[in-house]
């Protein structure tokens, strides 16, 4: 089945419609043009004026920026206010003490990072954004006055959160930005399971970077843990291994996916269970299925990826991040198989458990949109969720 191709004007006129829960012949009635125009204008063969869009807007009760696109002022400025302050503290890594600032002892800082760490993997990112900024401050202070290596990898640690709160909202230069950051930090650390997790990040933060880049990347991670053959080592050079598997998949490279996915299952077995302790990885066969899956889906193997995730069971104890992707993932997979009321209903799972990671993740979008295409009818929760997700 194929995705709905097509971003202009039109396809959104066709979805707040069906929204709506209108027909072509009974929006057209609302409007002062015609039902062919509107026709042509949702199929894309005709453009859309200004006229029109305010003409359709005004029918359909919404504002025309969801027709044309743009995004919303009021929640670019919300979420700007809101990485605003981080982006700041990033930008005070090397200016020294702050003169009269109020700190907290090391002790609590080194648990205050690893405590914010773990509320972006349960998905409270705004709660987690609005705290980073000043611990990022009293550790970029303490690391000046009192330096020791907790310390350097509480500041690194608070980097990578930093990095992915940023990116799970968005905002992908401040979380590079982040991330050189982290790498300042865990060079003074001497910690080389950080400074390889940094590569790793850096290597899937973009799609654009480029498949011989993140190779690169990745390779540079394991010479970091050239040597290593602690837990912690062995942990993240096989989570190296997933992103490996993971920018294969972007160039549809079935083979290279096979070998890195192989590669993760021996080192899981190394490292034994699921080390969910080392630096919020939860590395192990089970975070190996969930690539192997997230690999397929990449690819468009919709069936192989769709026997796949029947066959993951999460335990209660996974990580809320990583359940609310799975199953935004799976709801893609459903809706690409043609089961429109399982996708539907995985996706409002998915919202119920993590809501603020599901409404920025860019694959709800892309899952509620298609099933708004494909749907002969738009029930209450599609409906829901078109308009919580800004459709």
């Amino acid at each position: 089945m194929p995705f709905p191709d097509g971003d202009h004007t039109g396809a959104r006129i066709k979805e707040q419609r069906r929204l709506a829960r209108l027909t072509q012949r009974e929006l057209a009635a609302r409007l002062p043009y015609s039902y062919s125009l509107l026709n042509q204008v949702e199929c894309g063969a005709r453009p859309a004026t200004a006229d029109f869009v305010t003409a359709v807007a005004r029918a359909l009760r919404i504002e025309a920026a969801v027709l044309t696109g743009s995004p919303s002022d009021h929640q670019m400025d919300r979420l700007g206010l809101l990485v605003r302050p981080i982006r700041h503290a990033l930008d005070m890594y090397d200016l020294g003490p702050v003169d009269g600032l109020t700190v907290r002892d090391a002790a609590t800082l080194v648990t205050e990072a690893d405590r914010v760490c773990q509320q972006v993997r349960a998905t409270h990112l705004r709660r987690a954004a609005r705290t980073l900024p000043d611990l990022i401050v009293e550790l970029t202070h303490t690391a000046a006055t009192a330096p020791t290596t907790d310390v350097w990898r509480a500041l690194a640690s608070a980097y990578r959160t930093a990095a992915d709160t940023a990116l799970k909202l968005g905002y992908l230069d401040l979380s590079r930005l982040a991330l050189d950051r982290m790498h300042w930090a865990a060079e003074r650390a001497s910690d080389p399971c950080l400074a390889a997790i940094r590569q790793y990040k850096r290597a899937l933060l973009s799609p654009d970077s480029g498949y011989d880049t993140g190779l690169r990347l990745i390779a540079i991670g394991h010479q970091l843990l050239a040597g290593e053959t602690s837990r912690e080592a062995l942990a993240v050079a096989g989570q190296l291994h997933l992103g490996g598997a993971a920018l294969a998949a972007r160039v549809t490279d079935a083979t290279a996916v096979g070998h890195h996915i192989a590669e993760a299952r021996t080192y899981a077995s190394r490292v034994g269970g699921e080390a969910g302790e080392i630096h919020w990885l939860s590395f192990g066969q089970r975070n190996t299925d969930l690539h192997a899956f997230g690999a397929a889906l990449v690819m468009r193997q919709w069936d192989n990826a769709l026997s796949q995730a029947r066959a993951i069971a999460l335990p209660a104890s996974t990580l809320i991040s990583r359940k609310a992707r799975f199953l935004i993932d799976r709801a893609r997979v459903e809706m690409e198989t043609g089961h429109l009321d399982a996708a539907l209903k995985h996706a409002a799972t998915a919202r119920r458990v993590a809501p603020e990671q599901t409404r920025h993740y860019p694959g709800t979008r892309e899952t509620i949109s298609g099933l708004v295409h494909l749907s002969r009818r738009t029930p209450d929760t599609l409906g829901h969720m078109a308009r919580w997700i800004g459709l």
